[in-house]
Parts: structure tokens; sequence; C-alpha cells
């Protein structure tokens, strides 16, 4: 569907616990990156500067590591600001998912995959429950991207 569903508290707790998370967005979106790069290794191969460097520490001090995951955490923060605008979050999330289907290539399931590695983040930094009230927000993106693939002919 193209309506979200969320309740007036849900938006309130969910920036509150992205919040959290978008304070330090550049170390923490590359932590997010480099786990994805290390446990999902085929996820690299998507990012071509990114294939020679085989250690963790090498893509932490990465400029284009660092950069990708600042632009990964201020597009999920402009979607988290629009958790009360489906129209706004849908004009966010359209030309992202149309972006990475036909002109990168991606394949949507790294969407789940990064989605998951933030929430397993949050509940390290911020616990059980900051990670509960961000988890409908990265099944609506998961969903909403998934919805834009279809439509792309994946």
């Amino acid at each position: 569907s193209t309506t979200m569903s969320f309740s007036e508290a849900e938006v309130q707790s969910a920036r509150g616990a992205w919040e959290k998370m978008y304070v330090d967005a550049e170390d923490n979106g590359t932590t997010v990156l480099v786990r994805m790069f290390t446990e999902h290794p085929d996820t690299k191969s998507y990012f071509t500067h990114f294939k020679g460097m085989d250690s963790a520490e090498e893509m932490k001090q990465s400029d284009q590591v660092r950069g990708h995951a600042k632009k990964v955490f201020t597009a999920i923060n402009d979607m988290v600001q629009h958790l009360d605008n489906s129209e706004a979050f849908l004009g966010i999330v359209n030309p992202l998912g149309k972006k990475h289907a036909t002109q990168l290539k991606i394949d949507p399931r790294n969407f789940r995959i990064i989605c998951d590695i933030i929430l397993q983040l949050m509940e390290e930094k911020f616990g059980g429950d900051c990670k509960a009230s961000f988890e409908k927000v990265t099944n609506e993106i998961c969903t909403h991207l998934n919805n834009v693939y279809k439509e792309a002919g994946w």
C-alpha cells in the first residue's frame, strides 16, 4: 500500500530513536556499512572503489565509505522526518528506489540487510526499546523500496 499508518506516538518514538543514531551519522553509518561489507562480502561488489579493501580497518578509514555512509544516513533521516506524510515520504523513497533498481542495479535484499544492521547497532548502543521503536520504520522503508523495484521490473 502507498499509505503508512504510524500513530503520532510511533512517529515520536521512532524519531527519538533515530535521533540518537543520527547525532553521529558518519561514524554510525560507517559502522553499519563496514559490518555489511564484512558480514555480506557480496554487497561490496556493487561498490567498485571498495572492492580492494579487505580489512574492516581500511574500510573505516576510507573517505568513500564514510561519504556513502553519510549519504545513507541522510536519506533515512529525510524519511524519518516525513513518517507522518506519506506523500513526502514516498517522494524520497521512490526516486531512491528507482535509481538503485535501474541505474545502480543493487539487489533489493541489501536494503533489508542494511536495515537489520542499523537495528542491531541501535540495540547494542541504546537498548531493545530503541530498536523496537524503529523496527516499523525499517519495515516501511524496505516494503516501499521493494514496491519500487517491482514496478521497475525486478
